[in-house]
């Protein structure tokens, strides 16, 4: 089985994380730590190049799901951001572009860097266009209003069911934050649904409340960098080194 033919079969068994690596090397921790597939973070990946999210070209994403894609054996989903362009043939562009640098996934979302939410035709437009270019590419939309300052649910749900229609393969509302909010949004579609992770919710009650698969965005991007910078502090502060024996041992993961 390929790993689009295996990145679909997931969607269709039981329920499953898809962490999120910032680079080739957590990649591979996280394959041999046994997670079934991965997915790309569009603000861990732009800390790697010492930019903030929003801040990478389509040309960059791209060397980096080849180079996700070339040491892993599992299926690898991509955060294409809003496709790099406002316009329906950006999203395909992104989407086929995806799919030859070897990622068996690819997210669409609906929110401008220039800080707008596409109205919802715009949007559906791009959704579109998009499945159209994905082939066997596992297609994921996202509806951006929880994480950007409009947490209207119903207008939420009106996205992901307009996204459905329009041949998105997974659904997914980034800022969900309570088990009645990723009911309400399971029980309005038919399609999997992606729920990102939050530290008060277990994997249970997320799963219980009908979402298919669990990601985690760019957190354990920012749980290295803080092991990084408490560890840096130490040395900087107290002469201190005992920091250093958190580590572990190379040949352990790779």
């Amino acid at each position: 089985m390929g790993k689009g033919e295996a990145f679909q079969a997931l969607h269709a068994g039981e329920p499953f994380v898809i962490p999120n690596p910032w680079d080739a090397g957590s990649a591979k921790v996280l394959e041999q730590l046994g997670f079934k597939a991965l997915a790309t973070t569009s603000s861990g990946f732009a800390f790697t190049l010492g930019r903030r999210d929003g801040e990478v070209t389509l040309d960059e994403v791209l060397s980096h799901t080849a180079a996700l894609a070339a040491v892993t054996e599992l299926p690898v989903s991509v955060d294409l951001e809003n496709g790099y362009g406002p316009e329906p043939e950006d999203a395909a562009r992104a989407v086929a572009g995806a799919g030859a640098a070897g990622a068996a996934g690819g997210s669409i979302e609906d929110f401008d860097r220039g800080g707008r939410i596409y109205d919802i035709g715009h949007a559906t437009e791009r959704v579109a266009a998009a499945a159209e270019a994905a082939g066997e590419l596992v297609l994921t939309a996202r509806a951006e209003n929880h994480i950007r300052g409009n947490p209207d649910l119903d207008d939420t749900i009106a996205r992901l069911q307009a996204f459905e229609l329009a041949g998105a393969d997974v659904l997914y509302a980034p800022g969900l934050a309570t088990t009645d909010e990723i009911h309400a949004v399971c029980s309005a579609v038919s399609k999997p649904v992606n729920v990102l992770a939050r530290p008060n919710l277990t994997f249970d009650e997320i799963v219980g409340a009908g979402a298919q698969r669990v990601s985690v965005g760019g957190a354990l991007t920012w749980v290295a960098a803080a092991a990084l910078v408490s560890a840096a502090e130490g040395i900087r502060d107290r002469g201190d080194f005992t920091g250093l024996a958190e580590g572990g041992k190379i040949q352990e993961w790779l």
